[in-house]
């Protein structure tokens, strides 16, 4: 059945009042009968005497703790404490205290006697912040709730928050819908992580909900990340949220050294450089600083060698029977086909005759192999979707982790990261490349200790590399947005996409009213599935209209939606309101 939904349809930039909720304070019912009667944690959020006591009380002893490092970290704090909707963009500093923050807001608004619900990625991150609650809070002040807990432990957990045994909640996508009572904060960790968009319809984004949880309960609201996403960037330009950043003075004092591969002192000596896979400046920071610590090495794509091509005349290898592409699963295995698993072991490239291969896309594996012959006295360890590593020793060794994989160090930072492939990233036939790209970046760079190197291979001049050396996603999410703004592509504008048969989006289309200032794009051809007369079986049609249209936009094609889903039609098209993807 077609679904309308996960998208900015209720997103808090398109309210009347953005800045002024309305009068909702709670999310759910109030304190059981049965709850303490001492402490924050009991104080009855229908009771202003008791809160504005322990308000009182806790604002005598403010410790802001790493909020001292942002000139408007203190004042948001001391908001929290006093039980007012702060709500920031916040771009963390370098370093791994962002869990420390995060406790400390949440200790501010349990201080007011509201409570918190914190969403990360991944469950790395909630371990983390798990602990990080733990210290700040005190065992049994927090709920963490994660997929591998199991059924009947996640349950319990669930029930002591709706109980109210619990105010202060960290966990994963789902932990979004959380019924913490009085809610005084919401937190987003990485925002721009694609985890955090549900795959089952209605498809909502974290950011979403949450943005919408705070505005409805007159809650704090803390959306942070090494990097900012130009959908942050809408709420810091609409006035919901504002910036909460460092100096630049606090971040030089942080950042590593950025250096790119491709600027014209290292083209000057090392002419390679530009389309070498491992430039020399990458290896000399990588031998130097493996003599004091671990080094971690950035791989976009995990396996060994991915993608092949024609050595004459560069063509992508693909298999004889399915035309699939070739790959190399491993140092002794012959090329073989991703699509039929067919070996293609007297491979001849059609085009050319030629019968050797050249690798295209190098994978993680691979580039371990390769760094474990040129350092042959370090210890090569790799981290990635098969074997992801938590945290790794603060002694010299070679970390080869993909985006989103890579380990922390105990006890301090990489005395290095070579970051590789850029191009691989960038190349991506995909609107949010260079800000996923800049994401990635950031978040590998900021597990580098103070003073570090980290190496990047990519084109100094492009301005994703730019942002990197300066060490500033505030400013290119502001360009990024700019740009997007005066192309008419989100968040800028809002769309919806209509997925399916060329005929139920046709269909689908002739039945909708659209509203004033609506555009349509297309239907085009998507995917790489054709009949037998050669069409192709899945159309795409994107609807465009500019960000305060987007709700009567989504109750049109609710509307069509439901009026079709009563014939009971099996082969709808899929409805998605503001989709990730839209190239």
């Amino acid at each position: 059945m077609a679904e309308v939904g996960g998208a900015d349809t209720g997103s808090p930039e398109n309210d009347t009042h953005p800045i002024t909720p309305p009068e909702t304070t709670d999310d759910g019912p109030g304190p059981p009968t049965d709850a303490p009667e001492s402490g924050a944690l009991a104080a009855d959020p229908g009771d202003p005497t008791v809160v504005q006591d322990t308000v009182e009380a806790a604002i005598l002893d403010v410790d802001p703790g790493p909020w001292d490092a942002y000139p408007e970290g203190p004042a948001f704090v001391r908001a929290l404490r006093e039980g007012r909707p702060a709500r920031a963009v916040w771009n963390a500093l370098p370093g791994t205290d962002w869990t420390d923050g995060i406790a400390v807001a949440a200790e501010a608004a349990l201080a007011a006697g509201r409570g918190s619900v914190i969403v990360l990625p991944d469950g790395r991150d909630v371990a983390r912040v798990d602990a990080a609650l733990t210290r700040h809070l005190g065992e049994g002040r927090h709920a963490a709730l994660t997929a591998d807990l199991g059924p009947a432990e996640r349950y319990r957990r669930w029930l002591s928050v709706l109980r109210g045994e619990v105010r202060v909640v960290v966990g994963t996508r789902a932990a979004v819908f959380a019924p913490v009572r009085s809610l005084g904060l919401v937190v987003l960790w990485d925002d721009g992580d694609d985890v955090h968009v549900d795959p089952h319809a209605p498809y909502p984004h974290a950011r979403t909900v949450l943005a919408m949880r705070a505005h409805r309960a007159r809650a704090g609201a803390l959306i942070g990340g090494h990097t900012r996403t130009t959908e942050a960037q809408i709420l810091v330009e609409t006035g919901w949220a504002h910036p909460l950043i460092a100096d630049r003075a606090t971040l030089r004092g942080r950042a590593p050294v950025v250096r790119a591969a491709g600027d014209d002192r290292e083209l000057a000596r090392d002419e390679a450089a530009r389309s070498a896979r491992m430039p020399s400046v990458a290896l000399r920071s990588a031998r130097e600083a493996a003599r004091v610590g671990p080094v971690l090495f950035q791989v976009p794509r995990r396996g060994y060698l991915n993608s092949l091509a024609c050595a004459g005349c560069r063509e992508p290898a693909r298999c004889d029977g399915c035309r699939g592409p070739l790959a190399v699963r491993g140092s002794h295995a012959l090329p073989s086909c991703g699509w039929c698993g067919r070996v293609a072991g007297q491979w001849a490239c059609p085009e050319c005759g030629v019968t050797r291969m050249r690798a295209v896309v190098v994978g993680a594996r691979r580039t371990a192999e390769e760094l474990g012959r040129a350092f042959p006295a370090l210890t090569v360890r790799t981290s990635g979707r098969e074997e992801v590593l938590t945290e790794v020793a603060d002694k010299p060794a070679l970390v080869v982790a993909t985006p989103g994989a890579e380990p922390v160090v105990k006890g301090g930072g990489y005395a290095a990261a070579v970051l590789l492939d850029g191009w691989a990233l960038l190349n991506r036939a995909d609107l949010r490349a260079s800000e996923e790209t800049l994401r990635r970046w950031l978040n590998a760079s900021a597990l580098v200790r103070p003073g570090g190197t980290v190496v990047v291979s990519a084109d100094a001049v492009l301005p994703v590399v730019q942002s990197l050396v300066r060490w500033d996603p505030g400013g290119f999410a502001e360009r990024e947005l700019a740009e997007r703004r005066e192309l008419g592509f989100p968040p800028a504008m809002s769309m919806a996409s209509i997925t399916g048969g060329p005929e139920h989006v046709r269909e689908l289309l002739e039945q909708i009213a659209l509203p004033e200032g609506a555009e349509l794009l297309g239907p085009v051809p998507v995917g790489t599935e054709t009949a037998e007369d050669g069409t192709h079986q899945t159309e795409r049609a994107l609807l465009r209209v500019p960000r305060h249209g987007i709700g009567e936009l989504a109750r049109t094609l609710k509307a069509a939606a439901v009026a079709r889903s009563a014939r009971r039609d099996e082969h709808l098209a899929q409805v998605r309101v503001d989709p990730m993807k839209v190239i």
